[in-house]
């Protein structure tokens, strides 16, 4: 527990701080790689060149520090972290590390204006967030656990099946190698990965887009020409092969509403809108599906959609847009997911749950139309396909 001198430091040092966070974050993770090399397998370390993955550390540090008294606040700042920690089996000894690491970096970053007394404070305030967060990770690691069909930590898969959904999407389906059931998930929810490559651990997360209950999990993979992970799926994965897999976790799931569904993706962010729609449209909800992609050859599970479409018959709408089509048919669907568009298939009964996924710079756009739309915040979900950010 914080004492009042030490909030008394932090908040006197906060705006340092923060103007340097990144600064701090960038020399942070260099600082722990060089030390302890065997963490490197937990990240992605293409959103280490980016830049996404220090970004995202210094908004976190930062957000604890403004709102760790905002029980709203900090349940929006904490469940995507535990989430993405849990599916990289993150456990409590590795805080110690971090920090180490994270507090040799403010010093380095700062200099001599980290006395004794900041070094305290702000060492006492990110063992405050990291207690916080262990403890809502061993809730969440108990709770994949004792589910039926749950586990804890990496278990062993099968490669069942894979299936070229497009020119550069494949689907993978697992089963478990013990033959025993697997735990259920909730739509929208994503599956962590870990894979052997050349001798080295890479842990990733790849949304299901199999359905809640059934029993094999899919996933449903683009690959990425920097992509170490997913060439390796591609391009060395066979049927047969053996990958442990992660329990599935994630935040970006149904409401509970019984309002129309508004699902809008881009490229590969289609994936975790499959089992959304298929959950909507089981709940008898209207669902308005708007897809955008490059053109038809990486149009991923056009097919099914509209077989979908065939199905479900008026309950659900399914659109797509081409930016850059090839084809005289593709012409007929040249455009994009602008105001106007959205416009044209935003449900009128009622404010619809609109869920989207796809580029970051897609996904401000279509959260600033919806805005303009009327869609409050309440009614807009979206999710990073990698560490969390900001889309404004």
């Amino acid at each position: 527990m914080l004492n009042q001198k030490q909030l008394d430091v932090i908040n006197a040092t906060a705006p340092v701080v923060a103007e340097n966070a990144e600064t701090i974050a960038m020399t942070f993770y260099p600082l722990m790689f060089e030390r302890y090399p065997h963490v490197r397998s937990m990240f992605n370390m293409r959103h280490q060149q980016t830049g996404e993955q220090p970004r995202a550390l210094a908004r976190s540090v930062v957000a604890y520090a403004l709102n760790r008294h905002d029980p709203e606040a900090l349940e929006r700042l904490m469940t995507p972290i535990v989430n993405k920690h849990v599916a990289i089996n993150l456990q409590p000894d590795q805080y110690a590390i971090v920090a180490e690491c994270l507090m040799a970096a403010i010093g380095e970053v700062l200099g001599d204006a980290v006395t004794p007394e900041i070094f305290e404070a702000w060492s006492g305030l990110y063992w405050e967030f990291a207690d916080r967060l262990i403890a809502a990770e061993e809730h969440t690691y108990q709770e994949l656990e004792s589910a039926p069909g749950g586990w804890r930590g990496e278990r062993d898969f099968t490669l069942v099946d894979r299936v070229p959904e497009s020119e550069e999407i494949v689907s993978f389906y697992f089963k478990p190698l013990d033959n025993q059931p697997v735990r259920t998930f909730q739509a929208g929810q994503y599956l962590g990965v870990s894979l052997d490559i050349d001798g080295e651990q890479a842990l990733r997360q790849y949304s299901l887009t199999s359905s809640p209950g059934d029993d094999v999990y899919r996933i449903s993979v683009k690959r990425e020409g920097q992509g170490r992970a997913s060439r390796h799926l591609h391009d060395h994965v066979k049927v047969g092969d053996h990958v442990k897999l992660l329990a599935p976790v994630g935040e970006m799931v149904l409401d509970d509403r019984d309002a129309p569904v508004m699902l809008i993706s881009g490229g590969v962010g289609q994936t975790p809108m499959l089992s959304l729609m298929a959950q909507a449209l089981e709940a008898g909800r209207q669902v308005v599906y708007l897809h955008a992609a490059r053109n038809a050859r990486v149009h991923a599970f056009h097919e099914h959609l509209k077989a979908m479409t065939e199905q479900y018959g008026t309950l659900l709408t399914y659109r797509y847009v081409y930016s850059h089509p090839e084809t005289p048919e593709d012409e007929r669907h040249k455009g994009i997911l602008d105001r106007a568009l959205l416009a044209d298939y935003l449900p009128r009964d009622a404010t619809p749950s609109c869920y989207f996924t796809g580029p970051t710079g897609f996904m401000r756009d279509i959260d600033t139309e919806l805005a303009a739309l009327g869609v409050d915040t309440p009614y807009r979900y979206f999710e990073y396909f990698g560490p969390s950010g900001q889309l404004h």
